[in-house]
């Protein structure tokens, strides 16, 4: 199997039938262990908020403890398909806010796309993203 080096490799995986690992990892030591595993893809999800800090939800992350998370997962893990997650309310106020915080994690991290759920109301957020060339 071919490791995922970006967003195209998915739908090629996908056609193949090949199974994707991913893991979700929020700090640089384990990083550095995702690092010299054959696992695919790392996800700093913002559920860093309950699981590093202790919150009873995920609503209080931050775009900031995203950035720090992401990067210094980034560093430990320097060949492996990074995905940041966009915590709440940093994709909902407008498009262009959306595409100013997609475009921070991905330049302020070198993570290779952002996460962001929703439902069929976010399409044009992702279809936004999307032709500002950054993957989600």
């Amino acid at each position: 199997m071919a490791s995922i080096k970006s967003i195209n490799d998915f739908n090629t995986r996908k056609s193949l039938q090949e199974p994707i690992s991913v893991i979700t990892c929020y700090d640089h030591a384990f990083a550095r262990i995702i690092e010299q595993t054959e696992i695919d893809v790392i996800l700093v999800g913002d559920s860093l908020g309950n699981v590093i800090a202790g919150f009873d939800s995920t609503v209080p992350v931050t775009m900031d403890q995203m950035v720090y998370h992401s990067k210094i997962v980034r560093k430990g893990a320097p060949s492996k398909f990074i995905i940041a997650d966009m915590p709440f309310m940093s994709y909902h106020i407008s498009i262009e806010e959306s595409v100013q915080n997609a475009g921070r994690l991905m330049k302020e991290t070198g993570s290779n796309a952002v996460k962001l759920e929703g439902g069929e109301h976010f399409i044009p957020v992702v279809d936004k993203m999307v032709k500002s060339s950054i993957p989600v």
